[in-house]
């Protein structure tokens, strides 16, 4: 998407003029544009001449956001010019307008008093309120020249209601003063004067754009702290010598040093040293991240501890901070779906409102009223309605939003993906990285009888050092956080896929699974009892022996996330279904599952049949993907909506919808409570844009008074209009109190049922496979990582489309028509037993 800066702007009518423009370049098959951030994204292959002109045409400017464009848009946005110029004019008119109020109001009402030049002499007086209220209008010219510039270009918005409000109260107040000049006898009808009308309108409207820019500016503080944590210059080696150089001077390949208290300026490696970096910045965690040679490290976050020397790999635009800041950003500058029916208002609104008020003026005049009485309820149509709030409505709580999520380390990619967020109905989530660890871990340690639990694990320990099995790994972990002793190990010996033996301390010892143990004429039925209650829980149990007899058991399991079980409570208490999908087999996904609470699960699903599981679930109801973004890529991008569970720097920016840079499970309910928190403000907003309008043109035209006499002079439809908009953008900072890790404001809907249609795995296999299936046995497979490696080699194998190993059953289910004796190769390649067709 490129992206532009969009200047002249002022309310929502301004934002769809540009969008219509823009949506009918050649080229242009997507354009949406931002009031709150004066930006606009277009997709599609126009050129920038063309969308540029366009925009002009529309009597608006723009210009494309390059890096060095992008780096000055930034230093104005966090500067915000804006609100001082605002400020400044509204002081004066504010100055000049307190003299006028003084003369038209103060003197003829109360009598206060006025220099004796002006007593009795009204017209002196009124030609003073002319002169006042003129220099008002000068001060704001910039409503008069932007009404004038979108009327001729036939889109008006905001300021031309203001400017017409205005400019009619004074041009017919110029009127009257002329007929009070030629007829003394009316001089004193000083009442049909409207001067202080036509700068009261102007103050009050820059009253109200002063509120509304100083609280937008406060709906993106959070996208400002973000750009505020860019480093601004970096210690590099240049030679022998270090040099302090601007951070634009920084380049992929430079070694930069990075002291205690100093921010990180690059995306990069560490070569040397060591620190403890605080990452909040990225991630919001902060608790520092101990770091040393060969670990990455990410530009902006503070080295709290230590000194290190660091290669750069990415810098300026590219590292992950600047990432994060274009998420935020973008986010802001899309439009949600629930935005849709506000832009079609929007632009038809101010020629709609323009037509009120002249039918008002008609109807009045009808009606027997004078000219004035007509005007003034014109004029208040005018001047009361209010198409900023209907712009407003969804970017600042979309900001906001995405700005708290920032906060978080929730990053949403669009408008459309918060608002999403709040409608999921079904959480699938992927097992392996994301509801588990991903890496196996020691679960139970079984000794035997007259074995204790650290002669056990120093045996293991002994025999698996040598191993590089991941099973192998799990167990000398174990042992090393007990400390162990490592005892020498000879003659060690891999045994394919069944286990490993060794001589230790002049005994034979062995490790491996039970098939493995009688092979080698070792039997104990009560260990081996205890190995079928472990595996019947999804683990893998490992038997370890020495001199013929059994020490013990220790089984291994890739292991649930410490907040697996709490995430998936939560996402059940706000009425979601939740569904656990895994290549993995059906005893170890129901273990799994069991422990952590899902309502469904779909086990032993290849790869790429999880799409097509997603596809049948969004029959359903609105489905989320949560995976790690890099395997599940297809599915995430298959989805409603796809949240990858990993860092910034991962593939998942590119493929999930929404990103959990923290890496923590308990941000999936976060970020479906913020998205539900932002669709019921916008909702807020909307309503109370549409139902404010709906409202106060009809009073102001004058509805209510034949009944009631209730009549809105213009003045109180400014201040009206300039407090509208300020509500809106007040609402929606109300999202910046929220507290997203809370259940106390989930709203439980109706859920999913369990039972849905077409989730039986056999049922997703039989409609991939047809006819070309075989099964074959092949020995030596002892756990889910066996099953990845003999998977993996034979799907290299040509003509395989796809294998489903099974380590229990020792077989492997393959779709495809390969030469058997290539599947047969790979196999004994792969360290395992091919034994023959099924």
């Amino acid at each position: 998407m490129k992206q532009y800066t969009v200047s002249g702007m002022s309310c929502a009518a301004c934002s769809a003029a540009v969008e219509k423009a823009v949506s009918a370049v050649d080229g242009v098959s997507a354009c949406s544009v931002s009031l709150l951030t004066n930006s606009m994204g277009v997709e599609g292959s126009a050129g920038d001449s063309a969308i540029i002109a366009a925009v002009q045409k529309a009597g608006y400017d723009a210009a494309p956001k390059g890096k060095a464009q992008l780096s000055t848009a930034q230093d104005d946005f966090l500067k915000d010019t804006q609100t001082p110029q605002i400020a400044k004019r509204l002081i004066a008119s504010l100055l000049f307008l307190a003299i006028l109020m003084y003369i038209s109001m103060g003197h003829s009402m109360f009598g206060f008093p006025l220099p004796s030049f002006f007593e009795g002499n009204v017209i002196a007086t009124a030609l003073m309120q002319m002169i006042l209220a003129a220099i008002v209008m000068i001060i704001n010219q910039k409503f008069f020249i932007s009404g004038t510039k979108s009327l001729l270009h036939r889109s008006p918005n905001m300021d031309t209601l203001v400017s017409l409000g205005s400019g009619v109260s004074f041009l017919w107040s110029v009127y009257v003063l002329f007929t009070m000049t030629a007829d003394t006898q009316g001089a004193e009808n000083t009442h049909a004067l409207y001067f202080e009308s036509a700068a009261m309108i102007l103050a009050l409207i820059t009253l109200g754009k002063l509120l509304e820019a100083r609280s937008k500016g406060k709906t993106t503080n959070a996208l400002k702290a973000l750009m505020r944590l860019k480093p601004t210059t970096a210690h590099v080696l240049r030679g022998e010598q270090e040099v302090e150089i601007p951070i634009e001077e920084l380049a992929a390949g430079d070694i930069f040093t990075v002291r205690a208290g100093e921010k990180i300026p690059a995306d990069g490696t560490v070569i040397s040293g060591s620190g403890a970096v605080n990452e909040s910045a990225l991630t919001g965690e902060s608790i520092p991240v101990d770091k040393a040679a060969g670990d990455n490290v990410s530009a902006a976050t503070v080295n709290e501890s230590g000194y290190m020397q660091c290669k750069a790999l990415k810098v300026g635009e590219d590292t992950a901070l600047a990432q994060i800041i274009r998420t935020v950003s973008d986010a802001a500058a899309t439009k949600a779906p629930i935005a849709k029916t506000a832009d079609k208002v929007s632009g038809i609104f101010v020629p709609i409102v323009i037509g009120i008020a002249l039918l008002t003026f008609i109807i009045w005049m009808l009606a027997g009223k004078d000219i004035a009485f007509a005007l003034a309820r014109a004029v208040s149509v005018l001047v009361i309605s209010c198409p900023c709030a209907l712009g407003l409505a969804t970017p600042v709580a979309i900001t906001v939003g995405s700005g708290l999520g920032a906060k978080h380390g929730i990053l949403f990619k669009t408008a459309e993906s918060l608002e999403q967020a709040g409608k999921i109905q079904i959480a699938v989530l992927d097992k392996t990285g994301t509801v588990t660890n991903g890496t196996p871990s020691v679960t139970d340690i079984v000794p035997a009888d007259g074995i204790d639990d650290g002669t056990l694990l120093s045996l293991a320990y002994s025999l698996e050092a040598k191993s590089e099995h991941p099973l192998a790994k799990a167990v000398c972990k174990a042992a090393q956080e007990k400390q162990c002793q490592l005892q020498a190990c000879e003659h060690f010996t891999t045994h394919a896929g069944s286990g490993v033996s060794g001589e230790i301390n002049g005994g034979v010892a062995y490790a491996g699974n039970a098939q493995f143990m009688k092979s080698h004429g070792i039997k104990d039925d009560s260990m081996e009892r205890v190995g079928e209650v472990l595996a019947a829980e999804g683990k893998t149990p490992l038997f370890f022996a020495r001199n013929g007899s059994v020490y013990g058991i220790i089984a291994v399991q890739d292991t649930a996330k410490a907040d697996a079980a709490q995430t998936i409570d939560d996402l059940k208490h706000m009425g979601i279904l939740t569904v656990m999908l895994t290549g993995d087999n059906e005893r170890t996904a129901q273990a799994v599952a069991k422990a952590v609470g899902f309502d469904k699960v779909i086990a032993g699903v290849l790869p790429e049949q999880k799409a097509q599981v997603i596809r049948q679930l969004k029959q359903s109801g609105i489905t989320a993907m949560i995976g790690d973004g890099i395997n599940d890529a297809p599915a995430l991008t298959e989805a409603d909506i796809g949240i990858a569970v990993g860092s910034g720097t991962d593939v998942a920016i590119d493929a999930a919808d929404i990103v959990l840079m923290k890496a923590e499970l308990t941000d999936v309910a976060a970020a479906i409570r913020l998205g539900r928190k932002s669709v019921r403000t916008i909702r807020q907003n909307l309503f109370w844009a549409f139902f404010y309008n709906a409202v106060c043109i009809p009073v102001a035209a004058g509805v209510l008074i034949p009944h009631f006499g209730i009549m809105l002079n213009p003045m109180m439809g400014a201040a009206a209009m300039s407090f509208s908009s300020f509500f809106v953008v007040m609402n929606a900072l109300r999202v910046n109190l929220f507290n997203p890790y809370s259940r106390k404001t989930d709203r439980k809907r109706e859920t999913v049922s369990p039972d849905i249609p077409l989730l039986k795995t056999d049922t997703i296999i039989q409609n991939d496979k047809g006819d070309n299936t075989m099964v074959i046995q092949v020995s030596g497979m002892m756990c889910p990582h066996c099953e990845a490696r003999v998977k993996s080699a034979l799907e290299a194998v040509d003509g395989v489309q796809s294998a489903l190993p099974s380590h229990e059953k020792g077989e492997v289910e393959i779709v495809g028509t390969p030469d058997i004796e290539a599947v047969q190769q790979a196999i004994t390649d792969a360290g395992y037993m091919y034994q023959g067709v099924k």
